[in-house]
């Protein structure tokens, strides 16, 4: 038994950033470009074939979506992990692509994992409503908006939607899983540039989630819709046809929260797969 894993292998977390331009999302996917693929292939060189497994992210981003604050957990062949522990960063820098970097590189408890010990993602839209369209130097991860937007409509459109409710009228359809989630946090705000912020926060997102609750409340930030619209949508049980998915691009994956305790990652696990169930 090693600290931190079973056996010949100990588990990982890599804290990781990239630039979806160019990415079909995060998941392998054959003959597409997507950042898991492109990160087990830098894994596999470093380490060798095969001592890598497991490579598990806590939010699966689409394509086009970026993200400063990714973690994801892997679990590595023991003495590969003893002999790469502490120049694994720099390695990595000189076999990735630069849209990804992996900031750190930490071993955990096994009972650490990415996706289900995680209490809460949160995300930043960004939007540009300037009558000239977008900064040149932010044109990848900023949405151009035609038409002005208010900031107090927007922040009236988020009434009503905070707590646990069903988002099947945003999110895209899957009969195996549920649409019932928990929204944390949801702001916007305008930043000294004059660009509009929305900051949203769940315990977890289904498909699509962030991106058409943007889209909704869009189209009241700019006069088209109520400030109730977003919230009514809630009593629907299948997806809003009227809703508007926001560009990928304006979307950034800024940080994932866990329990302070490692103690506590296991029973927060244990929780989270039972609700997914």
């Amino acid at each position: 038994m090693t600290a931190g894993g079973t056996g010949d292998f100990v588990r990982v977390r890599l804290d990781l950033a990239y630039d979806g331009s160019d990415f079909h999302g995060w998941a392998v996917q054959p003959g597409q470009r997507t950042v898991a693929g492109v990160l087990e292939a830098a894994l596999a060189r470093l380490a060798g074939p095969d001592a890598a497994t497991g490579l598990t992210v806590a939010g699966r981003t689409d394509a086009g979506v970026h993200a400063r604050a990714q973690v994801c957990h892997v679990d590595l062949n023991a003495a590969a992990w003893e002999r790469l522990a502490g120049t694994v960063v720099r390695r990595l820098a000189g076999v990735l692509p630069p849209d990804v970097r992996v900031m750190s590189a930490t071993q955990v408890a096994p009972e650490f994992d990415a996706r289900f010990s995680a209490l809460a993602r949160r995300y930043a839209y960004r939007v540009s409503d300037a009558p000239y369209g977008v900064d040149p130097l932010r044109r990848h991860d900023t949405l151009a908006w035609p038409r002005p937007l208010d900031l107090a409509a927007l922040r009236a459109s988020t009434t009503g939607l905070l707590g646990e409710h069903d988002f099947a009228a945003y999110c895209r359809r899957n009969p195996d899983r549920s649409t019932v989630r928990t929204l944390l946090g949801l702001d916007w705000r305008r930043e000294p540039d004059g660009v509009l912020v929305a900051t949203v926060t769940a315990d977890a997102f289904c498909h699509s989630m962030v991106r058409s609750l943007v889209g909704a409340m869009l189209l009241v930030g700019d006069g088209r819709r109520p400030p109730t619209w977003p919230a009514e949508l809630l009593t629907r049980r299948e997806r809003a046809g009227e809703v508007q998915v926001a560009a990928a691009h304006g979307l950034t994956l800024v940080g994932v929260e866990y329990p302070a305790e490692p103690a506590q990652w296991a029973a927060r696990a244990a929780l989270a797969r039972r609700r997914r169930a």
